[in-house]
């Protein structure tokens, strides 16, 4: 697919006004015509990133030969002496190491006058390997940009299914099923299969209810088009979270679709690096015996549902009368929205589409990931149902009567979900 003169436009300006630019520079980079680059941030991965990178270099020589990989190695400049320490022993080896069939660059974010700003992280070490690699691609095509951790494995054909995506898919961004590594005790295992089921069933929820963002947010499981990135003004900086941003502007500009045929393998370890996410979780769960998320239960996504096909079917209708069917659904939703001043919004969008299908765009564009989290999160009321029980209704809601259990339940989301265990 050959790259119009558009792309190349899109390039410069992106590159003039929104790139990454200094201080910060890609070392060892072979030549500037790759179709794809995978970044990887690095904060005290010694230990993981060789085996991350052995995992890649198993993939076939006619995708690694195509394929940069940048690893970021980064800290802000408040980071711990081990950190810092840990940092340069990923430097070195990274100086001196060989791995056969790999174009492997790397970044270094870490060293004195090089470090992240403390307010910082893994979103702008993303933003930095991705805003430095596109020069180095080949935009006479369209160069796909993914985005991996340090410490994740994947499967010999990661490549080549991404690249087939790319070349026959219609959106211009995707994610990839994923499932986390086994964790290191039972503690921690049980910790980590009862998030998985926590985002498991949120995507099922999302997608049963007809919302347009129904995709998992994993920063080492997803993909994109060059220019899909340009048009999502590039990777966001934020210091956690930065993937759920980055998708959901993904979402809006070029749509997002799901990788088949390869499995992620995130790491399930503990890790104080971010504010929250699934390390914090897993901590949590093992040390205080509470899993800190909240599930969200069918009641909720019934009420997301409606409003939703409400939406769909008056595009035409006044405010007022909307707000007021909407209070009909649920007065959560009637009080989330008159938070939100619906009626001006949806007085605007009428005035600025002329048709069901401009209309309905500009909503979703308005009523993205973060509002329906928002309102979703407001509309739990934390019944005393078990996980199980809960999931379970969420489950026969979508047709799969009789998972009762956790371990069931989790099976056939992973599934679903484009994931096979052995």
């Amino acid at each position: 697919m050959n790259c119009p003169a558009y792309c190349n436009r899109s390039l410069q300006k992106y590159l003039s006004r929104r790139a990454i630019k200094s201080p910060w520079e890609i070392s060892n980079s072979f030549k500037d015509d790759f179709s794809a680059v995978i970044v990887i941030p690095a904060l005290a991965e010694s230990k993981h990133l060789p085996c991350t990178l052995s995992c890649i270099a198993k993939n076939p020589l006619e995708e690694l030969s195509k394929t940069l990989v940048v690893v970021v190695v980064n800290n802000v400049s408040g980071a711990t002496a081990e950190q810092k320490e840990n940092n340069c022993e990923t430097l070195r080896w990274l100086h001196g190491v060989d791995i056969a069939g790999l174009n492997l660059s790397w970044v270094d974010a870490c060293s004195t006058g090089l470090e992240l700003p403390d307010k910082d992280g893994v979103g702008l070490a993303r933003k930095i390997g991705f805003d430095l690699s596109l020069p180095l691609l080949n935009w006479g095509e369209l160069p796909i940009l993914v985005s991996l951790d340090a410490d994740t494995l994947v499967d010999a054909n990661y490549l080549p299914a991404i690249f087939a995506y790319f070349r026959e898919g219609v959106t211009g961004g995707a994610v990839l099923p994923y499932r986390h590594q086994f964790g290191s005790s039972t503690e921690e295992e049980f910790a980590i299969r009862k998030y998985e089921l926590y985002l498991r069933s949120y995507l099922f929820g999302l997608g049963r209810a007809g919302s347009p963002y129904a995709y998992h947010t994993i920063g080492s499981a997803l993909a994109c088009r060059s220019d899909a990135y340009i048009a999502a003004a590039g990777m966001s900086r934020r210091k956690a979270g930065e993937d759920f941003y980055f998708l959901q502007q993904l979402a809006k500009t070029s749509g997002i679709g799901l990788v088949k045929g390869t499995v992620v393998k995130p790491s399930a370890r503990f890790s104080s690096r971010v504010p929250f996410g699934t390390g914090k979780v897993v901590q949590a769960q093992v040390q205080t015996n509470h899993f800190p998320c909240q599930y969200i239960s069918l009641a909720a996504f019934k009420v997301l549902q409606d409003w939703l096909v409400l939406v769909a079917n008056n595009w035409n209708t006044c405010a007022a009368e909307l707000i007021d069917q909407a209070k009909a659904i649920s007065p959560i939703l009637f009080d989330f929205l008159q938070g939100l001043k619906f009626t001006i919004v949806w007085e605007r969008l009428q005035l600025n589409s002329v048709s069901q299908g401009q209309m309905l765009s500009a909503f979703n564009l308005w009523f993205d990931a973060l509002r329906t989290r928002q309102l979703l999160t407001r509309l739990e009321d934390g019944a005393n149902l078990s996980t199980a029980n809960l999931v379970a209704e969420l489950l026969a809601w979508g047709g799969y009567q009789g998972v009762d259990t956790e371990a069931e339940q989790l099976q056939l989301l992973e599934h679903l979900q484009g994931v096979f265990p052995s």
